[in-house]
């Protein structure tokens, strides 16, 4: 750095030959890189009527398609066709208009007339006097990206749809939400947390004329779940096929003992086969006597609600179903009587959880049965299932299914 004589003052140096060279070489530097860059890279004159362009790189030949001396003078809107949306191009219009920078992700037309889309950033350069010059474009080709996440669109929308047929075909093998058979009145309400339910519920009419009533919850959410209960809908029912429920006997057909299902369903579904296990509640129902044998294995005890008195649950207790190869179950047995009633239920109803992470529980689930005991049991049953709902706001976590059964 030098001074003036006169002044003082310092002053910058004067630039030497050396310097001027090694300014040219880096503007030529710059230049080759800019024209051999993988990106498209364009400059618009701001200053001349429709900002035509006045540089165009190799990048920019290769993504379109143009040679550079066919888009020099023309305004870069020449990529856009017939399905370029207009939102798309209005939003550069503006951007340009309002001297502002601007990245928008539009389908282009290469020279050959084949589609691709283009992530274009433009950039305003002014002069020294603040004024836009020039306009600097960058076009990334972004078409493999954007096939891709349309393909996984498409392939969510699909199987949202196939969830939602699968879940209508799941509540079409919901037994109706009432029925009347002789003196025994029948409810459920079924509330899956999402599309498709690990809970499975039914009313099997069997051949002696007794009534059998099942509820199951599988472990686990989502497909999986939903595919073991449509399994164990099947098994559970009169049919040759659901030797589960009716076995044959020298006089013929007979039905199976509760703790005897329980058994065979636990040899043919191990965890260590299907990575599942579920709980079950089953029982035989006698139509005349209304006397009901039952099982329990890692379910919720069902609750007794007599004529008189408060409900309390009923005793008994197994192992889930699949997780022990060699457990054992045994039946369990009730009178229901007249004006009785019988409450089951999966356990999404007492773990549903408040916004201050405290369960619903089965104290108040046993508060809420009685005091719904005086209404029609489906009114009750939904009330019920609605006081659940409410209780976590809405979001449950977990599958909650209630049946009910009452003796009139």
């Amino acid at each position: 750095m030098t001074r003036d004589p006169l002044t003082g003052a310092a002053s910058a140096p004067t630039p030497t030959i050396a310097d001027a060279d090694l300014l040219r070489e880096q503007a030529v530097l710059k230049d080759r890189g800019m024209d051999v860059a993988a990106e498209g890279i364009t400059i618009a004159d701001a200053r001349q009527p429709d900002r035509p362009l006045i540089y165009a790189n190799q990048g920019f030949a290769r993504m379109t398609g143009y040679p550079v001396h066919e888009v020099m003078g023309r305004n870069c809107r020449f990529l856009q066709g017939p399905d370029t949306d207009p939102a798309a191009a209005q939003e550069i219009r503006q951007a340009i208009d309002a001297e502002r920078e601007c990245v928008v992700e539009i389908l282009n037309y290469r020279r050959d007339g084949t589609a691709f889309w283009n992530r274009l950033s433009i950039t305003p350069v002014r002069d020294a006097s603040g004024r836009v010059s020039h306009f600097i474009g960058i076009q990334s080709d972004v078409t493999a990206r954007r096939l891709a996440e349309e393909g996984l669109r498409k392939a969510k929308e699909a199987l949202e749809m196939d969830l939602r047929l699968a879940a209508r075909v799941q509540q079409a093998l919901l037994p109706p939400p009432e029925v009347t058979l002789g003196q025994f009145r029948i409810a459920r309400a079924f509330h899956p947390c999402t599309d498709l339910a690990g809970d499975g519920v039914g009313i099997v009419s069997l051949p002696d004329g007794a009534l059998a009533l099942y509820l199951l919850d599988v472990s686990g959410h989502g497909v999986g779940a939903a595919l073991l209960s449509f399994t164990l809908n099947h098994l559970f029912s009169p049919s040759v096929g659901g030797v589960l429920l009716v076995g044959d006997a020298a006089a013929g057909l007979r039905v199976v003992e509760p703790s005897g299902v329980a058994g065979r369903l636990n040899r043919r579904f191990p965890m260590d086969r299907t990575r599942q296990y579920f709980t079950l509640v089953y029982g035989v129902l006698d139509a005349g006597t209304g006397r009901f044998r039952f099982v329990t294995a890692g379910h919720p005890a069902p609750v007794h609600l007599p004529p008189a008195g408060p409900p309390r649950p009923v005793e008994g207790g197994g192992l889930p179903i699949g997780m022990l190869e060699h457990a054992r179950y045994e039946d369990e047995t009730l009178l229901l009587e007249p004006g009785g009633r019988l409450y089951f239920y999966t356990d999404g109803a007492i773990e549903a959880m408040d916004a201050n992470e405290q369960a619903f529980g089965q104290q108040r689930l046993l508060s809420e049965i009685a005091r719904l005991r005086h209404l029609d049991l489906r009114e009750g049953l939904d009330l019920l299932a609605d006081q659940v709902r409410g209780w976590c706001g809405g979001n449950l976590q977990d599958d909650v299914t209630l049946l009910g059964v009452e003796r009139r």
